[in-house]
């Protein structure tokens, strides 16, 4: 039998590196960027937190994107998008310049999971999501880890602007790539076998009812979409921290050098991906027991426990090893959420599943739009750290009732 779908994993796995390539650029750039435009703790944190914010605005409508017109066509412009943008991020030369184009580039990456998801719902089968998902994840975390020393090394040997400029064109040759190889049905790719069609179609609903129109205030009234946006909303507030403040924060509360602050805060990166592998086995393990709303909450539940006790225990360390060691329990707690949060979006969402994924994600990323700004805010304010951690701690906890209200087997009625 071919396995034509796990070549399309392989090339989500790839973006998703690319994802976090790109994003986490900025934060390593931090201390160059903001010398040469003269930019205080303050303004770098509005830089970072109006990625997040186009990122969030801009789920739903992606998601809906994918669903009406087809992944190959959204998922090659969003790319070539925000490519386009990450390589302009090294011509900016004020505040103002860095803030609108970092603002584009989150609305272009805003298409990038939710275009995905929609694949997934196409192309893969229920019992093999769950690792999928965890797959595609755990690129992001290991693409964020490898950039950090990476990036670091390359703005050392060129300069930040070519830097950016050297990654916007790795992700324009993506797209190309994706848009002569991809098709938004198996059966409409040549090299996909009928017996495996068979497997993939056995549990997915037929493309074309993703044609019919949506009713949003539906979705908006469903308090399942609601529990389900608020648990992504504590998940992306720890995690966002790591990709935003974390390398900076490392740098100058231990006195580290770029490239060693890279080396330190990759960690917690490798040990997210590894959440994600856990998380999806974990979530196809259980499902393939015949337990279906068991399978997403046991995960999220481990994960955001995990999160809390991390965080919480990364306050008390005085150097840096034992800092790391329990901000990267955070982070694979935090990334055990991941496969269970989007796994339920194709549960509940179905042939709406772009759109239910990138509204999930559009909440989950106004919290990193929060967490970019309250971290500096909250230093300033406080003058410690310690107050962002407790509230991060507690995000985390809040989130464990909310995984226990959802119910994953009760599919959203979204048609008009």
């Amino acid at each position: 039998m071919s396995r034509v779908r796990y070549k399309m994993v392989f090339g989500t796995f790839i973006l998703s590196m690319i994802v976090l390539f790109d994003r986490i650029l900025i934060s390593v750039a931090k201390d160059p960027v903001a010398a040469d435009l003269a930019l205080s703790d303050k303004q770098m944190g509005w830089v970072l937190s109006i990625f997040a914010l186009g990122y969030a605005l801009f789920q739903a409508p992606s998601g809906y994107l994918a669903d009406k017109y087809g992944v190959r066509k959204v998922l090659t412009a969003v790319v070539s998008l925000w490519s386009i943008f990450t390589a302009l991020t090294g011509a900016v030369y004020n505040f103002l310049a860095l803030f609108l184009v970092r603002f584009i580039f989150g609305v272009g990456e805003a298409g990038a999971f939710p275009s995905m998801a929609r694949a997934i719902y196409s192309w893969i089968p229920v019992q093999e999501r769950g690792l999928v998902h965890g797959i595609n994840f755990s690129g992001g975390r290991i693409g964020a880890a490898i950039a950090l020393p990476i990036v670091a090394w390359l703005i050392e040997l060129t300069s930040w602007r070519m830097t950016f400029v050297i990654l916007g064109c790795i992700g324009v040759l993506w797209a190309v790539l994706w848009y002569w190889w991809f098709r938004d049905s198996p059966d409409d790719h040549v090299a996909v076998s009928a017996e495996e069609l068979q497997v993939i179609q056995a549990d997915t609903t037929p493309a074309t009812q993703a044609n019919q129109k949506i009713n949003l205030s539906k979705m908006f009234a469903s308090s399942n979409m609601w529990l389900v946006m608020g648990q992504y909303f504590c998940s992306n507030f720890t995690f966002f921290f790591c990709l935003t403040w974390l390398f900076p924060h490392l740098k100058a509360q231990y006195n580290l050098d770029t490239i060693e602050a890279g080396y330190y805060a990759s960690a917690p990166f490798l040990c997210g991906a590894l959440g994600n592998w856990v998380s999806g086995w974990m979530v196809d393990f259980v499902y393939k027991k015949k337990k279906w709303a068991l399978s997403r909450k046991l995960p999220a539940i481990i994960g955001f426990s995990l999160a809390a006790i991390g965080i919480l225990a990364s306050i008390y360390m005085t150097e840096v090893n034992g800092a790391v060691f329990f901000i990267s329990i955070a982070v694979f707690g935090a990334d055990m959420t991941l496969s269970p949060s989007w796994s339920t979006c194709l549960d509940i969402g179905k042939e709406h599943s772009g759109t239910v994924s990138g509204t999930m994600n559009m909440a989950g990323n106004l919290g990193s739009f929060f967490t970019a700004l309250a971290f500096p805010y909250m230093v300033d304010f406080t003058g410690s750290t310690t107050p962002f951690f407790f509230l991060a701690a507690g995000l985390s906890i809040a989130a464990i009732p909310m995984w226990l209200a959802i119910k994953p087997e009760s599919p959203l009625e979204l048609a008009i």
